[in-house]
């Protein structure tokens, strides 16, 4: 596609290894910021291809291209009409993982998805993909909660927050209200598709405009202020990514900046076991890691991942353990590896 940024040379990446203290703190707090976790070349590509966007130079599928002129990059003050130009046609740009290779390769990129081995998976499912562009003086978001807008079953959506560019109290970074993600999803009067049916909790409230910037509209705003003691901002340099769970209330203000950006990647997973309806099914997104019994799709540019080169179960493996009591205590042995096998059974 004319004007899209060459992809670097094939490279290796380091895993990296969550740490207990870290998986700790996802749970306690609902979101984890791992530092430096995506190579400085690598975010210097995909703010090339945002700046591709923002120039012109890349036509995107479906979005209309933004008025000649309506560019500059990360620093220089820019014309506020069209920067207005800018946000209107750029808010949010949702899954070009399935048009554009760039996005598919950032969707699985390696470091990302051992964080979320070690959060969600060993499975993980990959699932959607936002460029959030957020140019100077553009609106923030308010309070939301992510599960509600892509349920799975069991609930185990966790996203990925690239930061691009420097996101600081200035130009809108994220917010999290701790302790919210252990509160239920809070179904929309205006779309009911949330995870809980309304019989299911009797008091689940029902609230309306979710991540609406305007809180006295807000339906999530009570819920948000019930945590207010322990909101946390989340403040974040290029290369770092902020995992966050599908329940945690998060919100973002404005950019009050007038000369930058704060451009995000985005990336939205699940445990692959568990089951969506959403954006297609399960068989719309692809496994990235590990291994599912339900339905999944294979990267559409070949980008590497569990789905285009499945690991084989180990021939070493110790067999699966069991419980089994012994003398009125559970001990843990070993399991008959035929016991595990279907075709061993006669009903």
């Amino acid at each position: 596609m004319a004007g899209a940024t060459a992809a670097l040379a094939p490279r290796t990446h380091e895993r990296y290894r969550v740490s207990v203290e870290e998986y700790v703190r996802f749970r306690a707090q609902g979101f984890l910021v791992v530092r430096d976790l995506v190579p400085s070349a690598e975010v210097d590509e995909l703010r090339a291809h945002t700046d591709d966007i923002i120039h012109q130079r890349l036509e995107l599928p479906g979005v209309p291209p933004a008025p000649v002129g309506a560019a500059a990059g990360h620093s220089g003050i820019l014309d506020p009409a069209l920067l207005g130009e800018i946000e209107r046609r750029y808010v949010r740009i949702h899954m070009l993982h399935r048009r554009l290779e760039i996005h598919e390769r950032f969707l699985l990129h390696p470091r990302i998805l051992d964080v979320l081995e070690a959060l969600i998976g060993p499975d993980v499912m990959a699932m959607q993909t936002m460029l959030f562009l957020k140019p100077p003086g553009s609106d923030g978001q308010g309070y939301h909660q992510d599960s509600y807008y892509i349920p799975t079953l069991p609930d185990s959506l966790c996203g990925a927050w690239l930061a691009i560019d420097r996101a600081d109290l200035d130009n809108g970074c994220m917010h999290f209200a701790v302790g919210s993600q252990h509160e239920p999803i809070y179904p929309d009067a205006g779309n009911r598709s949330g995870h809980y049916p309304l019989g299911e909790l009797q008091d689940l409230a029902i609230i309306d405009h979710a991540s609406d910037t305007d809180e006295s509209r807000n339906g999530l705003t009570p819920i948000a202020r019930r945590h207010e003691a322990s909101w946390v901002a989340a403040p974040a340099e290029p290369g770092d990514v902020v995992f966050f769970g599908g329940h945690v209330v998060h919100w973002s203000y404005a950019n009050r900046t007038r000369d930058r950006f704060r451009r995000a990647f985005v990336g939205h997973y699940a445990n692959a076991r568990s089951f969506t309806q959403w954006g297609g099914g399960n068989g719309a997104h692809i496994l990235a890691r590990g291994r599912t019994h339900l339905a999944c799709a294979r990267p559409a540019f070949g980008t590497p991942c569990a789905a285009t080169d499945p690991e084989p179960p180990s021939a070493g493996a110790p067999p699966a353990p069991t419980m089994m009591a012994a003398g009125g205590m559970m001990r843990t042995t070993a399991t008959d590896p035929e016991r595990l096998d279907p075709a061993k059974h006669d009903e």
